[in-house]
């Protein structure tokens, strides 16, 4: 009896009597060899009874439903995600933390979070969570997550609001004097320069065109020049520790004010002006005035060694801030494009990210910044700094400056 395999053959031949002919000897091995290891690999896509599907890039639109011998379970791709089965990196690849991590997260706001028999609090905070991690439009999340693009957005910016309302507190915070001890020594270790409790840098995030008013103070000229295109963006400003956790940030400020002007407008300024920051040091780059508490490099030409020494070890401590925030871009991806959000809940959207960025930092769920998934992660370069005229604040500050990049000279373990 012919199988179905040779029944095919029979009936392409009288369809198609010359086929054969266009195939030569040698290329015959070849075709066959191919057919056979196509056919091996069938059995690949069919596991006790069901055909399970591949998710080659969390980037489909489709909602992934998989069926059971029995054909009257289906489960969304959400609820696979939320299984035990799962693998570990690939929840990690969608939603940029592990599983234990997003267990802590949703007992952190059970409280918080309105629990419905039609979406769990679970399923609420997973929406926002990959929202944020992969930046997709709401329209595809909704199909990821079988809910109706509305119910997204609104599980988006209510979680987002209770990690600001009830984490925020918690893990967002200036550090208690033990803390600031080890700040102190670890970025001691790295430069040489004492008291150093903070590396502070002002990244971009790119906005939709605000409406005509805004138009102007929204506008990124550096951004713009540097993409050939129109730019419109939103500061935040972020202080950070040793290791690369926010301990300040400041954020929502229109994208055409200078990295000076953000951080006159900040909280922390306002709180050093009140002797909160006396004898310690934050470091930031040639954007910011040097004051009796910010330290910045030498910023004119015609560097002497002894300020060229100085400006290497501070560039090392700014380096621990630009690099928190591409890990918190690379993170969540959502702050690497415009956001559909209105300007008055980005800001909350914003604070939120840097929360869940220094929760996963806390609890060891590492990031690499070089294509650790793949083609869909893009590697954010570091945001142009909007430099200003900066006056000279402080002559004493000057003095104080002058004298730790000498101190510098005596320490040969240092350049």
């Amino acid at each position: 009896m012919n199988n179905g395999h040779d029944i095919y053959n029979q009936r392409r031949k009288q369809s198609f009597p010359d086929e054969e002919d266009s195939c030569s000897n040698d290329e015959k091995p070849i075709s066959d060899s191919t057919h056979k290891r196509k056919t091996r690999t069938m059995p690949e896509f069919y596991t006790d009874g069901r055909i399970r599907r591949k998710i080659s890039s969390p980037m489909e639109a489709s909602t992934i439903r998989t069926e059971t011998k029995s054909g009257s379970d289906k489960l969304l791709w959400w609820d696979e995600c939320d299984g035990p089965d799962y693998p570990e990196d690939e929840f990690k690849k969608e939603f940029r933390m592990s599983k234990s991590t997003f267990e802590f997260i949703c007992s952190e706001l059970n409280s918080v979070i309105r629990d419905e028999k039609d979406v769990t609090i679970k399923q609420r905070v997973a929406v926002c969570i990959f929202r944020l991690a992969m930046g997709e439009p709401f329209r595809l999340v909704s199909k990821r997550f079988g809910l109706s693009i509305q119910t997204c957005r609104e599980s988006v910016l209510e979680v987002c609001s209770a990690i600001r309302t009830v984490l925020m507190p918690k893990y967002l915070r200036w550090p208690d004097a033990n803390s600031l001890r080890k700040t102190k020594q670890e970025f001691e270790a790295i430069s040489c320069i004492p008291n150093v409790v903070g590396s502070m840098h002002t990244a971009h995030i790119p906005v939709s065109p605000p409406p005509a008013p805004s138009l102007a103070a929204y506008l990124n000229k550096n951004q713009t020049e540097k993409d050939g295109k129109t730019s419109y963006t939103l500061t935040v400003q972020g202080v950070v520790d040793h290791s690369g956790v926010f301990t300040d940030v400041c954020m929502g400020w229109p994208g055409s004010m200078t990295d000076d002007q953000v951080l006159q407008t900040s909280a922390l300024h306002q709180r050093a002006n009140g002797g909160f920051l006396n004898g310690v040091w934050v470091v930031g780059s040639k954007g910011y005035p040097l004051m009796d508490w910010v330290l910045v490099p030498y910023n004119q030409r015609g560097l002497t060694w002894t300020q060229h020494v100085f400006n290497e070890k501070i560039s090392e401590i700014q380096r621990v801030a630009k690099e928190a925030f591409m890990r918190l871009k690379g993170r969540w991806c959502c702050l690497q494009k415009r956001s559909d959000f209105k300007l008055q809940d980005l800001s909350v959207v914003v604070g939120a990210c840097c929360v869940l960025h220094n929760i996963c930092e806390m609890r060891g769920d590492g990031f690499e910044c070089e294509c650790e998934w793949g083609s869909e992660f893009v590697v954010v370069e570091d945001d142009d700094e909007m430099v200003g005229e900066v006056d000279l604040r402080s002559v004493s500050s000057m003095e104080a400056r002058d004298a730790i990049a000498h101190n510098l000279l005596h320490h040969a373990i240092c350049y």
